[in-house]
């Protein structure tokens, strides 16, 4: 079956629980996760320049901590369950393509994330990494939905 799954994480709720049903299903398979969080390139505009850059800096730090620490969460949820799992922080202003970058340099033979469930307004609005990474990607894609924003629907694999 599944031996190395991916699985791209922003630490929403909807995120939270993909993580938990990414770890029981390479706990099934006995795969191993690669956890992911992809930074959008930071750009920052003022008309002070002088406080741009150490202001940016910062701002840049401050996430990116903030990033590793969550991704830290993973792997050790990830370990309690005896699932080997390493992460990996990237930048970039696409982060559907860094995903799927990521699982193929990787050699994952599966993307498990999440779906946030936005639909009309502001599913156009707010475009969709998932439908991104569904669309363009070449390695299967399982999509865990948050069962708090999918009422009536129950996921066996979270049980």
């Amino acid at each position: 079956m599944f031996k190395h799954i991916l699985l791209p994480t922003d630490g929403s709720p909807a995120a939270e629980s993909a993580v938990h049903a990414c770890i029981h299903l390479a706990k099934l398979t006995g795969a191993r996760i690669t956890a992911v969080h992809v930074m959008p390139i930071l750009h920052m505009f003022t008309y002070e320049p002088g406080v741009t850059e150490s202001v940016h800096d910062q701002v840049r730090k401050d996430r990116e901590q903030h990033s590793k620490k969550y991704l830290e969460l993973v792997v050790q949820r990830a370990a309690a369950a005896g699932v080997p799992c390493t992460s990996l922080l990237l930048t970039s202003d696409y982060p559907y393509e860094a995903i799927i970058e990521a699982a193929r340099t990787g050699n994952c033979d599966l993307i498990a994330m999440a779906s946030h469930g936005r639909k009309g307004i502001k599913g156009l609005l707010l475009a969709s990494e998932t439908q991104k990474v569904l669309t363009h990607s070449t390695i299967p894609v399982l999509v865990l939905r948050d069962p708090a924003s999918a009422p009536g629907v129950h996921a066996t694999l979270l049980s």
